[in-house]
């Protein structure tokens, strides 16, 4: 296909891309990838930096240099239309169907998500962005193998879109700007705001996106001038944009304040992460020891002291500068074991009772029918309150240390823990390889995230010699064992899953940390 100078897109055009990848888009990415690329890179060089102090002894702290923003005497811009009440948000993959099951779901808000949900095949990239335009348009539709017709529904409220781009650190490898890949964060934001913010003014809401894996107030500051320059280039008004931050790097936490301050006209709140959270906790600190060791991921609770010091501030800081605060996901999802159902509704309850407590607006879920139990738990603290805005949570006071202190935090590391990161882990990226990036395992939504933490904490323990309740030292060849044990209880032939094992063990037991498994996973798909 023809394309404006400098770009070259290589991935197939199927029917309808070419409604989606047209000349005046194409130049507005490549216009946005010339004015930002290079700062993109220093920032991602910078995380090594970063890393770099870590591991030779040095900590996370809050920054001297930003003392002033904390001090300061400043507010977040007022909630946009659509995102005053977000009680309930829904996340899941940009696919047909779930696009217009999340519209249906009944929650406030649909993360229509590019990045932990969905494989970033070029299918699922530009498909994704004709599906937003065409739900926009009310024009989806969907029909299953079954039989079953899938449509928007006309007698209530439809989901607020708000979009989630893939991070900074991801590319796009079917477009080229000047020979040089397009940023994933760029490509996804770029499409949809360049076909989908007139629409969603003309619907009476605006563009908004979730903003993941930012690891410092200088990468939103990055977003910032992003959003400042594509509503220019648009002719759309500055400030229409607003975007949400996930928290669930271990240095952002550290951060918070500066991060709605950089996008503060832009800013519509902070999200608990919890899942990559967890896994930053253990990349930052994976070569200092048993300070920074976690337990089986199942007893990783939000409870637990580091945990509850992130929540905590996240509210705090939030409502301090009137920004929206997020809670985390509830992976759960039903099944027809009723036991098994009762008890996965009783701590969604207790999660999301908990969260409305510490004063968040709203939470996630990832499947449809954990809506309502989301909804009632905070309806029943917000009674007919759109948010908690003006609960500041003044009486809350954290520390660095309180962030910091990962080793009271209580809990075994056992075989079956063991066994059950080889198992997701391996059974995700064989799912995620084959373009799926939203897997049910075990009744629980799986996603990149909870993929990342099961592989890293198997890297941790190995490298680590760690003991296990049992006895058992974590080896190499322990961990092989264990693979082909677990690779055996899978349906279907093992050979089927050679490349999700070899591209988990790549990631899990090398001597070099893979900074995120989607990375060489990537690489592997045409």
């Amino acid at each position: 296909m023809p394309t404006p100078d400098g770009v070259q897109v290589t991935g197939p055009l199927q029917p309808g891309f070419e409604e989606v990848l047209t000349d005046e888009a194409l130049a507005f990415l490549a216009d946005l990838h010339r004015r930002f690329d290079g700062r993109r890179r220093e920032l991602l060089a910078a995380r090594d930096t970063r890393y770099d102090a870590l591991a030779a002894g040095g900590t996370l702290g809050f920054l001297p240099e930003t003392q002033e923003v904390r001090d300061g005497d400043w507010q977040v811009a007022p909630p946009a239309p659509g995102l005053e009440d977000r009680r309930v948000e829904i996340t899941g993959p940009v696919d047909r169907k779930m696009t217009i099951n999340a519209l249906n779901s009944g929650a406030k808000v649909w993360l229509a998500d590019f990045e932990d949900a969905s494989t970033p095949t070029w299918e699922n990239a530009v498909q994704g962005q004709l599906n937003l335009r065409d739900a926009l348009d009310g024009t989806i539709d969907f029909t299953a193998d079954t039989g079953k017709s899938y449509a928007l529904r006309t007698d209530a409220p439809l989901a607020t879109i708000v979009v989630r781009p893939r991070g900074w650190h991801l590319t796009e490898k079917h477009v080229l700007v000047d020979g040089e890949r397009l940023s994933g964060s760029l490509f996804d934001f770029g499409l949809y705001f360049f076909h989908c913010a007139q629409r969603q003014l003309d619907a009476g809401k605006g563009p908004y996106f979730y903003l993941p894996k930012m690891e410092s107030h200088l990468e939103a500051r990055l977003w910032n001038d992003v959003f400042v320059r594509a509503q220019e280039a648009l002719g759309i008004p500055r400030g229409t944009i607003r975007a949400t931050v996930l928290v669930e790097t271990y240095p952002a936490a550290f951060e918070m304040e500066e991060i709605l301050f950089e996008l503060r006209e832009h800013s519509s709140g902070l999200n608990a992460g919890r899942w990559d959270y967890i896994f930053s906790v253990i990349k930052k600190f994976r070569t200092r020891g048993r300070d920074f060791l976690l337990p089986d991921r199942a007893q990783v609770t939000m409870t637990v002291p580091f945990m509850r010091a992130y929540t905590e501030l996240l509210v705090r800081s939030c409502h301090k500068r009137g920004a929206h605060a997020i809670g985390g996901m509830a992976a759960f999802i039903p099944s027809k074991d009723e036991a098994a159902n009762a008890a996965a509704y009783e701590k969604v309850e207790q999660d999301k009772g908990r969260e409305a407590g510490d004063g968040f607006d709203g939470s996630w879920v990832a499947h449809p029918g954990m809506v309502e139990t989301c909804k009632e738990a905070f309806t029943a603290v917000l009674g007919d309150r759109p948010n908690q805005l003006d609960e500041k949570r003044e009486d809350v006071h954290v520390t660095a240390e309180q962030l910091l202190d990962v080793a009271s935090t209580p809990g075994q590391v056992t075989e079956a823990g063991l066994r059950g990161n080889i198992s997701v882990g391996i059974q995700y990226l064989h799912a995620w390889l084959g373009g799926q990036g939203a897997v049910g395992i075990n009744g629980l939504m799986e996603d990149a995230a909870t993929a990342e933490i099961s592989r890293s904490q198997v890297w941790q323990w190995l490298h680590n010699d760690i003991e296990l309740e049992d006895g058992q030292v974590v080896t190499r060849e322990l961990v092989d064992r264990l693979v082909e044990e677990e690779v055996a209880e899978l349906p279907g032939d093992p050979e089927q899953y050679a490349a999700a094992r070899d591209t988990f063990l790549s990631v899990a037991v090398a001597d070099e940390f893979a900074e995120f498994l989607t990375l060489p996973a990537y690489e592997r798909m045409s």
